[in-house]
């Protein structure tokens, strides 16, 4: 019988405490140069003022530093997985933030900006999400809703395959791709009772709705009535 190993948290910390903030990781981001990784907040506003690695010293670009940074993503989720409460925490944190700035409701100007953005920094969008955990997803019609026809039916079964970075929006657009039906129409995707925005990713719907249930997550839509 193996015998079970207890680490304790405190011995991980090193590893997953970012030192400019000296809070638990988020958004981890490395350095490709020297592969020291901090918060992606952190990091950015550093290097502002720095073209230098807060930890070694090293040259992280001589022009543009923003460069040479790469998204953890596999140690982000490390993070989020051992430190109770942490992913909850940011989430309301975001939440409130966005609230505070009127910033709850997005639009696809919102998505394009981002692409751009990404453009602007000279990262590839090619082969973005082709190694993102990847969440299954049962899309289908509220009671009474508008479709007619079930094209995600797999073996018995409704669901969707795709990373946990795609969004409610582009959940959106594939409703209208598969339910003709909808098309032209302003859909609302619902998580448990509760309508989804548009700029909320598959993984924060998963964990703020879907945490404590087996997989796969089950999203409805509806079609709004458009007011008299």
């Amino acid at each position: 019988m193996e015998e079970k190993l207890n680490i304790r948290i405190r011995d991980l910390n090193p590893h997953i405490v970012c030192i400019l903030c000296a809070g638990y990781f988020i958004d981890a981001t490395t350095i490709t140069e020297c592969l020291h990784t901090f918060c992606k907040s952190c990091i950015v506003k550093f290097l502002q003022t720095s073209k230098h690695c807060p930890m070694c010293n090293i040259k992280v670009h001589e022009t543009q530093p923003l460069l040479n940074l790469k998204s953890d993503r596999t140690l982000q989720d490390i993070v989020y997985k051992i430190v109770p409460s942490l992913w909850e925490n940011e989430l309301k944190q975001r939440e409130d933030f966005e609230k505070m700035r009127g910033l709850t409701e997005t639009n696809t100007e919102g998505c394009k900006e981002e692409e751009d953005s990404n453009k602007e920094d000279g990262l590839s969008n090619q082969h973005l999400y082709i190694h993102d955990e990847l969440v299954h997803v049962q899309v289908e019609p509220l009671r009474n809703g508008p479709s007619t026809r079930d094209p995600f039916i797999r073996d018995g079964r409704q669901y969707v395959r795709c990373s946990v970075r795609a969004q409610i929006y582009h959940l959106k657009k594939l409703i209208r791709k598969l339910w003709p039906e909808t098309m032209n129409k302003e859909v609302e995707i619902v998580c448990n009772g509760k309508v989804m925005s548009d700029h909320y990713c598959l993984k924060r719907v998963w964990l703020s709705s879907w945490k404590d249930k087996n997989p796969p997550l089950v999203l409805q839509f509806y079609m709004k009535k458009k007011p008299l």
